[in-house]
């Protein structure tokens, strides 16, 4: 029997090695690649980070279609939005729009608001802490069923001290928002920060579909969680 017994426990230490270390091959199958926006999209990343749990920072990148992260990200609070280069004195403005409502093709619903905060300290900002008066309430990407990529837009702009509201008709919907004259009312011009990243409706995901009419160059790279 004693041949038998260390047979066994050959076999045993061997499943156990496999289980705590993996296969080389699956555990390079497993990794989340995380594709970057088209160049022309990401011009709009400028000093902001968003971060969402287990995703990390998004900012100029596709959701990745592993994980179900493009399921979870429809019902996970608010992302950890990090300007570094605030000013600690100043208060400023967070807006967070999807210019892509009900599609990129065909953007009727432009601009959808998904979250608009305003009197955020620069020392908050700086340490990623969106404290302030939450004018529009934080709204999940929910991009819908066949409408392709949807970019979800972030702008910071300071402050300086204006009282900022919403009108009522402009507080009755999220969809349609003139977000443009909702900026030139307070004359709020160019953003101080400000990034996107890009993801569609999960149901629609088996891996990565580029959009249509994008020739993209960028490169993917490689993320492990």
């Amino acid at each position: 029997m004693g041949w038998q017994m260390r047979l066994a426990t050959a076999a045993l230490f061997l499943g156990l090695t496999m289980a705590v270390t993996g296969d080389g091959g699956k555990e390079e199958n497993d990794a989340c690649v995380y594709e970057a926006v088209p160049d022309y999209d990401a011009v709009l990343c400028r000093g902001l980070k968003v971060s969402y749990p287990e995703l990390g920072n998004l900012g100029c990148m596709f959701v990745p279609d592993c994980n179900n992260y493009r399921q979870k990200i429809t019902y996970w609070n608010e992302p950890v939005v990090k300007f570094s280069g605030a000013l600690e004195g100043a208060t400023y403005l967070l807006v967070m729009v999807d210019p892509d409502a009900p599609s990129r093709s065909s953007p009727k619903a432009r601009f959808w608001r998904h979250w608009l905060v305003t009197d955020i300290k620069g020392i908050d900002m700086k340490k990623g802490k969106i404290q302030g008066w939450e004018l529009s309430p934080y709204q999940p990407p929910s991009p819908p069923a066949q409408t392709g990529f949807h970019r979800y837009q972030f702008f910071v702009y300071l402050q300086e001290g204006k009282t900022i509201s919403l009108l009522p008709k402009e507080n009755k919907t999220r969809g349609s928002w003139k977000m443009d004259s909702f900026l030139k009312r307070f004359h709020l011009s160019k953003p101080e920060a400000s990034t996107q990243f890009m993801t569609q409706n999960y149901q629609d995901s088996s891996g990565l579909q580029i959009p249509a009419g994008m020739n993209r160059e960028s490169k993917s790279k490689p993320r492990q969680r």
